[in-house]
């Protein structure tokens, strides 16, 4: 794996041409996975940096590129596994973490995607990058054969590094604190480096007091009790219900509940006394800045817009698998404790709220995963497309394989022990401006 030293020059560099190569405005493909909307939400945002440094990036659904079969798959089962059998995706996603029949089925279920992802990427685009772990792995298995010859980077949008993440054949993985890259390099033995939280701006803005005080007013909390904005994803998945009355059971703390698209939820919490019943809101930047703590469940998208915006966060009534997985990471962190019932919550709440607003330290401008990704495809431009060998058409998705997949994938990643210290991480020193 190449280690590339980035520019520190601000926006887009002009690639500069060599003879034959092509030119006009940098492009990217940037692959997300519509499960839950954390990977959709991470992926619009890099395509709209991206386009502010002048590159121009198409995104894609990983999910589109699969059989029917796998689609509804991935969609539904996770729905029905994470929400109603929580010890069945434990296991799952365990499994995964060693050579298993999971992990071999994934990996079939990977390879059957290599076709049209192929096609996606054809010659056209001068880097590849994913915000869902699925593809990192389809990926890494066209990387390895030789059918893509593009930089192809994966963005961790989960705190907790976990082997489907990972592919050793990929140019850069990127991860939003470095907490989770320090965590992830010692694990797997491949280099990780923080590129920030891809979050609109608006959740970093300082909160207008005015909208605070009229959002928290019609919320029915006084300027005296603490508002704790309770998140549930998307899909309001979880045991919900005991995290909204652990909540309601805290002192001065009244709950606001974010229910997602799940009216069924929303409902049955609006009858509780007490507590503030939402659905999917477009207002999320201005809720947050009303809140005085967020409390979360897995650790994903609203978790990192909680911390663009200093939003102290809880972690409680957690998911299993990437929920558990990513608690256990920002407790070890410093960035989110981990209670393990109503009085360590109430606790917890109190602490953190005490803290105020508390934003992560900013990258330099040019280890933000933008510029990474920016500078990737320049540099692939300069140089030009590695000479490779000719290769058979790509074939239909259904059922078929490029060359050479039959084998792609069975790299194997090197699992290591922690190293000392890491039980208590802490945001470690840039790495000199350096990734691979």
């Amino acid at each position: 794996m190449r280690v590339l030293e980035h520019s520190s020059s601000q926006g887009s560099t002009p690639a500069v041409p060599t003879p034959g190569a092509r030119t006009g405005p940098l492009r990217a493909l940037v692959i997300t996975g519509s499960v839950g909307a954390g990977h959709n939400g991470a992926a619009f945002e890099l395509v709209r940096r991206l386009a502010a440094r002048g590159v121009e990036a198409d995104c894609r659904d990983y999910l589109d590129a699969l059989p029917r079969r796998y689609r509804l798959l991935l969609r539904d089962g996770y729905e029905f596994t994470a929400g109603r059998t929580p010890w069945a995706f434990e296991w799952l996603f365990r499994s995964e973490e060693r050579e298993s029949l999971v992990r071999s089925l994934t990996l079939h279920l990977c390879r059957s995607a290599a076709g049209e992802l192929a096609r996606w990427v054809g010659g056209d685009h001068d880097v590849v990058v994913t915000t869902f772990p699925f593809a990192a792995q389809t990926l890494g298995m066209l990387k390895e054969d030789g059918t893509l010859t593009a930089p192809a980077v994966c963005y961790l949008t989960d705190p907790a590094p976990h082997r489907l993440w990972v592919h050793p054949r990929l140019d850069a993985h990127l991860t939003v604190t470095g907490a989770t890259a320090a965590e992830g390099s010692a694990r797997y033995g491949v280099p990780m480096a923080a590129a920030g939280p891809l979050a609109p701006a608006a959740f970093g803005e300082r909160p207008d007091p005015a909208v605070r005080a009229a959002l928290r007013a019609e919320f029915g909390v006084p300027p005296e009790r603490r508002m704790a904005l309770l998140v549930t994803g998307s899909l309001g998945l979880g045991d919900v219900m005991s995290a909204v009355r652990a909540l309601r059971a805290a002192e001065d703390t009244v709950p606001v509940v974010l229910c997602g698209r799940n009216e069924r939820l929303r409902q049955r919490i609006a009858a509780l006394p007490g507590v503030v019943a939402l659905g999917w809101r477009t207002d999320v930047p201005a809720l947050m800045a009303a809140a005085d703590v967020l409390v979360h469940n897995a650790g994903g998208l609203s978790l990192t817009e909680a911390m663009v915006a200093g939003l102290p966060a809880v972690s409680y009534e957690v998911l299993s698998g990437h929920g558990r997985a990513n608690a256990a990471t920002l407790a070890k962190a410093g960035l989110a404790p981990w209670p393990r019932d109503p009085e360590q919550l109430s606790l917890a709440l109190a602490r953190q709220a005490a803290r105020g607003r508390v934003h992560l330290a900013p990258l330099p401008e040019h280890r933000q995963a933008a510029a990474v990704v920016a500078e990737l495809a320049r540099r692939r431009r300069e140089q030009g497309p590695h000479e490779q060998g000719p290769h058979e058409p790509a074939p239909t998705r259904e059922g078929a394989r490029l060359p050479g997949l039959r084998q792609a994938g069975r790299l194997r990643l090197p699992r290591r022990r922690p190293a000392a210290g890491t039980e208590a991480l802490t945001e470690p020193a840039a790495s000199a401006g350096r990734i691979s």
